[in-house]
């Protein structure tokens, strides 16, 4: 049976007190890569990649971060682009977006490929509901995110929940809806995680654990677990303390130094 995310947060692989949750793309890509574009085209690379900087960091899940996959697709995909533009009603851009069948093709042999080289339970992150929408919604006419509404994110869960059914035969831990507003973004509507009722669902059904990322912390649907964020001053000032928390969430600058980053590695206990 699948280890879900919950029994990480229970019982965590790496034997610490709290679970250690880690997202090191970016640092991965300078220290690693030394700033060369990330291999998305060929899933065994990234994968490799991806390892390499497991071992590194020790996470206590292996979290792939299908935003940015997809984001890397649609920047060279003109057709995807003109298919998502051509209507402007709400959440349209988005649905064509997930309902591509070429690329979520692409996304879900990139996703199996990672699965099966990856020996730490993996969670899915990819943006929540509204997030995607106001990402996309520039293809509606408008950049203004203003008046998108909690329904909206609502229906918006619809076409997410119909697209994670394509990822039912890998062995998830569970999916992390990335709540968090890009930079120099405009701020939306907050949307709490019970209202994305048709992904919970579809995560309840194949047994995979739903949590809520936002910049404060981390709530795990169905269960009193809550996680707390570590800040980015954790990775560059030694004086910086770990929140409190049941589990713990941080994200390791890329501009932070490696031998630095060890020590703060080893004080996760």
């Amino acid at each position: 049976m699948t280890t879900s995310l919950t029994s990480v947060i229970d019982q965590p692989p790496s034997g610490r007190t709290r679970a250690v949750l880690l997202d090191s793309h970016d640092y991965a890509q300078a220290v690693l890569l030394q700033g060369r574009p990330v291999p998305w085209l060929e899933p065994m690379a990234y994968s490799n990649f991806f390892g390499q900087a497991q071992a590194l960091v020790k996470s206590d899940v292996a979290l792939l971060s299908l935003d940015r996959l997809y984001d890397h697709h649609l920047k060279g995909n003109l057709d995807l682009q003109s298919a998502m533009s051509a209507k402007s009603r709400t959440g349209y851009a988005l649905r064509t977006l997930l309902a591509d069948s070429a690329l979520l093709s692409q996304v879900t042999e990139f996703a199996t490929t990672f699965s099966k080289t990856q020996r730490a339970p993996i969670v899915l992150q990819i943006p929540s509901p509204m997030q995607w929408l106001a990402r996309t919604h520039h293809f509606s006419g408008t950049t203004d995110v203003s008046g998108l509404d909690a329904d909206n994110g609502e229906n918006a869960s619809m076409y997410v929940a119909d697209w994670l059914r394509s990822f039912a035969a890998l062995p998830l831990a569970g999916v992390l809806l990335d709540d968090r507003t890009l930079p120099g973004a405009p701020d939306t509507t907050l949307v709490p995680l019970e209202t994305y009722s048709p992904i919970a669902n579809v995560t309840e059904h194949y047994q995979w654990t739903l949590a809520l990322r936002t910049s404060c912390g981390i709530d795990v649907h169905g269960a009193s677990a809550s996680g707390a964020i570590i800040r980015p001053g954790f990775w560059l000032d030694n004086d910086q303390v770990l929140p409190d928390g049941d589990f713990l969430l941080g994200e390791i600058p890329s501009g932070a130094v490696p031998e630095e980053v060890l020590t703060r590695i080893l004080a996760l206990t």
